[in-house]
Order: C-alpha cells, then sequence, then structure tokens
C-alpha cells in the first residue's frame, strides 16, 4: 500500500519558538513529521522520522538549524 493510499488527518500543529519554522506535529503511528514555515507559511510531511528526531527538534535550541542538519535532506516528503 502507497504511504497516499491512506489519508489520515495530520496531528494539530504546535507552534514552536523559532526565526523560521512556525509549527511542527509528529504522528507516531504513521511516523510523519509536519512542518510549517514561517516566511512562506507552506507545510511539509516528511516520512519516516523516528519519534527521537521530532523530540530532539523541539528541544533543539535553534529549531531551524537541527531543521537543515538533521531533517532536510534526510527524509522524502511532500508539500501539504
Amino acid at each position: 500500500m502507497s504511504r497516499f493510499a491512506k489519508a489520515r488527518r495530520p496531528p494539530k500543529l504546535m507552534p514552536v519558538e523559532s526565526s523560521s519554522i512556525e509549527s511542527v506535529g509528529y504522528d507516531p503511528g504513521t511516523r510523519r513529521l509536519y512542518v510549517r514555515f514561517l516566511q512562506s507559511g507552506k507545510a511539509y510531511v516528511y516520512y519516516d522520522v523516528e519519534e527521537r528526531v521530532f523530540e530532539d527538534l523541539l528541544a533543539a535550541n535553534s529549531k531551524g538549524a537541527f531543521f537543515n542538519s538533521e531533517i532536510r535532506g534526510a527524509f522524502s516528503y511532500h508539500q501539504l
């Protein structure tokens, strides 16, 4: 089954303190990370993200730097 075949409602996104990321959410059942960016307002879903990565993102002093070094380019994604 394709990861797009079964539509699920994304989790409620929580605001984060960041100069580049507006809000994030995570669905542990599907291992999907949701990120909405401040500048563009665009939201993306990232696939097969370990819960630890989400927790580390929330704990990071710089959410944008963590995203750029640990998530961008490391996971498949699509724009919502």
